[in-house]
């Protein structure tokens, strides 16, 4: 018979396991990432589903209260972890979330499990369930919603052989011009790390979390080895750096900084190709490089073309996932936090707009 229950700490290691054997394990899913994110106003809820004491399924719920109005909205990154081409067990399951989601004043459930397009019986599985599809916009919502994926199941000659011949020559030529890459870095290389992600931020344009949050990160995810820190050097001086997650079969690029300076030698290809071999070398399957633009053509994600090239030019795969799904708890406080008040929010940003006095050159 199935049964769902809260997962104790010392299931802790009866639950990674099983989201680590899984198919479509995530290092989002386990219980480092949940406490993690606890340090950062989450509530992590684990579930563990099972049948006669057999796990089915591994559920990791992050709950983030609404202020001043007694009500939560309930999160699964990249979960849940179980068998989504299972009908009864995904409508079961879908029962035991709303249940659950209003003993805690929660509006919804969302999920966002990587399941692959197309995926007609696991989409369909989940829209009887009660999830609804959510449009997050073109990159994807809270997690990416396209991927490229590499099979590391070659040695050196086939892999390298699959790359652009541009990039095998930008890797070369980093090697010929003295580029110096450490995979194996620890947490005292993180401020150098940050240094760079913060010069990235202020070229590219985009905010960056603290730098308590990265030690935050190293210090839940390192004791288990699921976090790599890497960094390339030219002439002494810190050029570019990464930092991978790793679990199960694959490792997952998950941040990357590089420097104004010194682009000229190509110090990322180089990064990138030593973190693939390590990854390949660890016994990984695969390395995935995270978030990409849809090949929509053009339009709103024209700016992260560019994105798009160097990743490509490593000849991965496009995967593209079903993206995130609400499980609706309180119809009425669902439109009110997904509908009214972002209408509400625009029009007061435009008439703030509209209020301003015009530019003058």
């Amino acid at each position: 018979m199935l049964a769902l229950r809260t997962a104790s700490e010392t299931d802790r290691p009866l639950f990674d396991g099983f989201v680590e054997a899984h198919p479509s394990g995530d290092v989002l899913q386990t219980y480092a990432w949940g406490d993690l994110k606890a340090r950062s106003g989450w509530t992590p809820l684990r579930l563990l589903v099972e049948d006669d004491g057999v796990v089915r399924g591994a559920v990791s719920l992050l709950e983030r209260k609404l202020p001043g109005v007694g009500r939560s909205i309930l999160y699964a990154p990249r979960g849940p972890v179980m068998d989504l081409d299972d009908a009864p067990l995904v409508a079961w399951l879908g029962s035991e979330l709303v249940r659950i989601a209003r003993r805690r004043g929660a509006i919804l459930v969302k999920v966002d499990p990587p399941l692959e397009r197309p995926c007609e019986l696991g989409a369909a599985n989940l829209a009887a369930a009660g999830f609804r599809p959510v449009d997050a916009g073109g990159f994807g919502g809270t997690q990416p919603l396209c991927v490229m994926q590499l099979d590391l199941g070659r040695d050196d000659e086939e892999l390298l052989a699959s790359f652009k011949p541009k990039w095998r020559y930008n890797i070369r030529l980093a090697e010929r011009k003295g580029v110096e890459v450490r995979t194996d870095l620890g947490r005292a290389d993180l401020p150098e790390f940050y240094r760079l992600l913060q010069e990235t931020s202020r070229r590219d344009g985009f905010r960056v979390r603290s730098l308590a949050y990265f030690e935050a990160m190293w210090d839940e995810l390192s004791p288990d080895g699921r976090i790599w820190l890497a960094q390339a050097s030219f002439e002494g001086a810190a050029v570019s750096g990464a930092l991978v997650l790793t679990l199960g079969d694959r490792a997952w690029y998950l941040y990357g900084a590089s420097s104004n300076e010194h682009r000229n030698v190509m110090p990322n290809h180089l990064m990138q190709w030593r973190l693939i071999q390590r990854a390949r070398d660890a016994g990984f399957r695969w390395y995935d490089f995270r978030g990409v633009s849809p090949r929509r053509g053009g339009g709103a994600d024209e700016h992260l073309e560019g994105l798009n090239r160097f990743k490509e030019g490593f000849s991965p795969r496009f995967v593209e996932y079903i993206g995130e799904l609400d499980l609706v708890v309180s119809p009425a406080w669902y439109w009110l936090w997904t509908i009214a008040l972002p209408r509400v929010r625009a029009l007061l940003k435009r008439a703030a707009r509209e209020g301003e006095p015009a530019a003058h050159g």
